[in-house]
């Protein structure tokens, strides 16, 4: 059986090897452009969730922080709460029904779909994010003169970035596997080509393995990938403690060219002469 197996297997890739290549690049762009770009909506709503408002803040500060809370709040729970293949659904088809938008290109749908979603979802992990760093950080870069834009983007969000590394990597590799809902709207992804190959040649089993395979061999890789990505964000496990302040001569006073002696000063200054 195993035999008949690995033959059909084989006989269906040398006849649709190149399409399946296909689907698998059209899967790894998909996702790797829709995760890019909802990490930028998640960044972009976690931040504006994290913006300090104060009783004693403006009127209109605080009654556009609160509508845009709201706003993000339904965003989020609104795609996190259904299905990415009822989401491609009711853009694709729901909008040309209600506002008479049609799009001509499947690309864009599809990328849409998946980063909205993908949005969502990052939003969540960059709020977390941000409150687990210390509040002492904020305080601190208040303290020297920092406003909240400056200590964002060069304090919080690097730190950020690095904590959250994990969950981006996670909703990449989700991302690898849901994008196959795309096929409800005619995107032509790896799970597509199976569809499309297993309707042609009636062996349905053979070519799930070999989707099934390929599928595992794409995470797994993305996981090895990710992991390297991870490593070299934490930096060097072991450092080199500095025992000298760089700040301060090594030997000796800084003499200005031409000065006079320390000793000759010190003795001007205290009414003696050489």
């Amino acid at each position: 059986m195993l035999g008949q197996l690995f033959s059909d297997i084989g006989a269906i890739w040398a006849r649709y090897g190149t399409v399946y290549l296909s689907g698998i690049g059209n899967t790894l762009l998909l996702a790797t452009v829709a995760t890019l770009i909802g990490c930028l909506i998640g960044f972009v709503c976690g931040i504006l969730q994290t913006i300090p408002c104060a009783p004693g803040d403006p009127l209109l500060k605080r009654v556009l922080l609160t509508l845009l809370r709201g706003l993000i709040r339904a965003y989020v729970e609104v795609f996190r709460g259904t299905p990415m293949i009822l989401q491609a659904v009711f853009i694709y088809y729901g909008l040309p029904y209600f506002f008479g938008v049609t799009f001509k290109d499947i690309w864009t749908v599809s990328i849409l779909v998946v980063s909205i979603n993908t949005g969502a979802y990052m939003a969540e992990s960059v709020r977390g994010g941000i409150m687990s760093i210390d509040p002492g950080q904020f305080e601190g870069a208040k303290a020297i003169g920092m406003n909240h834009f400056q200590t964002m983007l060069y304090i919080i969000l690097p730190q950020t970035l690095r904590n959250i590394m994990p969950q981006i990597g996670n909703n990449y590799i989700i991302n690898v596997k849901d994008t196959s809902v795309m096929f409800i709207i005619g995107f032509q992804d790896f799970f597509a080509v199976h569809k499309m190959v297993s309707g042609a040649v009636f062996k349905y089993f053979p070519s799930a393995f070999l989707e099934m395979g390929g599928y595992l061999f794409l995470t797994l890789l993305a996981s090895f990938l990710l992991r390297k990505l991870e490593k070299k964000l934490q930096g060097s496990a072991n450092y080199e403690l500095v025992n000298t302040d760089q700040l301060v001569m090594t030997a000796g006073n800084y003499q200005y060219p031409g000065a006079a002696p320390y000793e000759e000063k010190s003795r001007d200054y205290q009414g003696e002469k050489p």
